[in-house]
């Protein structure tokens, strides 16, 4: 260890803050056994962190030292509440509870905390719409409000379904164990939903001055790769192959000042042909004949964009065509959206404003700023400047973006 100077500790403190907390979180978890308790080991790890690492250094192992900090220091806390007698047994018991669950693991070829988390969060006994915000809130480290914004409601919502997830875990005394080989294509459909979502907050901020989180992108294709080893089903190939091919026009998509760059003006020249090979590899892996899934579908339009030389190459009727079966396999409104603005794109933008003004006077996505921003965009296209207008000033009032918000702004001065 090196001693560091304050200034510098705490940048550095912030930084394995960002990278690590959630790592460290999930270890906590798997070695106390509950989320409140690893919750506060983490805190005081990090408060430990910052007291000591001024004087001793910043250690070789950052993680290891803070998840050895967060548990003893927990250890410590049982002692002081004058139960470590009584709670020591029920601890040892749980060490070697969970060694033993960490070894079956390891042979199994599971070697992530964070996986194991996913899985655990995702078990059965929760509701299909509880186990993805509680693990992307508790294992991702999402904000509440960013998970409301996925799921198009209110914050106080996802909170309240939240903290129902947590209550039935210990009311259930659900294990933070891996489940058996057979289980899990069970839980199969919820770790991909978390995984998805995680990736497009990272690659479209809900809130925030920048356009992507690289670290959530990153994690997301990280998990996306250890499922794929561990389970090989289609879906999960289509999701990885998602994944890296929308990953691969990150370094396009905003100019140097951070602001939008939309797909037709981006320079091709900079998307990453290799993950664009390895995506493309994966969607032609998979087996033709198996049954057809949302993340297969979403794969293969991502590939027709990444296959164009250019935007005026874009094959728009093959990715209208595809998004006609992806609403039969995954109907939902913002699928409808994307397809309304494929129609525009090969039948012309009326067509397509047809479409979305029909979702919109369903008032399902009457609260979702890209439903008017695309609006927006083709009433600007049809010369229908008022109309365009009105959307772009209810999109600016939606959006928690400040690129997009930037954008939008920029799209208002056009109209004049």
């Amino acid at each position: 260890m090196a001693e560091t100077s304050p200034p510098a500790l705490r940048a550095v403190v912030d930084e394995i803050y960002r990278t690590e907390s959630r790592r460290v979180f999930a270890t906590l978890i798997r070695l106390l056994g509950d989320f409140d308790q690893a919750e506060e080991a983490l805190h005081d790890a990090f408060t430990a962190a910052v007291e000591q690492w001024p004087v001793q250094g910043v250690p070789a192992n950052p993680r290891a030292w803070l998840i050895s900090a967060g548990r003893f220091k927990t250890i410590d806390a049982i002692r002081r509440k004058k139960l470590f007698q009584s709670a020591l047994p029920h601890v040892a018991e749980r060490q070697e509870q969970l060694g033993r669950c960490a070894e079956t693991a390891d042979e199994e070829g599971i070697e992530d905390d964070r996986l194991r988390l996913i899985f655990s969060c995702c078990h059965p006994a929760l509701a299909p719409s509880t186990q993805v915000p509680l693990t992307l809130r508790e294992v991702c480290g999402l904000t509440t409000e960013e998970i409301a914004s996925a799921y198009l409601v209110s914050p106080a919502t996802m909170a309240q379904r939240i903290v129902r997830g947590k209550a039935k875990i210990r009311q259930a005394k659900i294990p933070y164990v891996i489940p058996a080989r057979e289980e899990l294509p069970d839980r199969l459909d919820s770790v991909l939903s978390v995984i998805y979502l995680v990736f497009n907050e990272g690659y479209s901020a809900s809130s925030g001055a920048s356009l992507t989180r690289r670290d959530l992108s990153e994690e997301a294709i990280r998990l996306g790769r250890l499922i794929g080893e561990l389970m090989p089903a289609p879906e999960a190939t289509g999701l990885l192959a998602l994944m890296l091919l929308q990953e691969s026009r990150r370094q396009a998509r905003s100019s140097p000042e951070g602001d939008i760059v939309l797909l037709e003006n981006q320079d091709r020249g900079r998307w990453n042909r290799a993950l664009i090979d390895e995506g493309r590899k994966l969607v032609e892996s998979v087996d033709p004949n198996s049954p057809l899934g949302p993340y297969r579908v979403q794969a293969s339009i991502a590939l027709v964009h990444a296959l164009a030389p250019a935007n005026a190459d874009t094959n728009w009727s093959r990715i209208a065509s595809l998004y006609d079966s992806l609403l039969e396999h995954q109907p939902s409104p913002v699928v409808e959206l994307n397809r309304a603005v494929a129609v525009a794109m090969r039948d012309g933008p009326a067509a397509g404003l047809t479409l979305i003004d029909q979702i919109l006077a369903r008032g399902v996505l009457g609260d979702y700023y890209l439903a008017h921003a695309a609006r927006a965009d083709l009433c600007r296209r049809l010369g229908l400047n008022e109309q365009a207008r009105e959307a772009y000033l209810r999109a600016m009032a939606l959006t928690r973006q400040e690129p997009e918000r930037r954008f939008l702004e920029r799209r208002l001065r056009e109209l004049g």
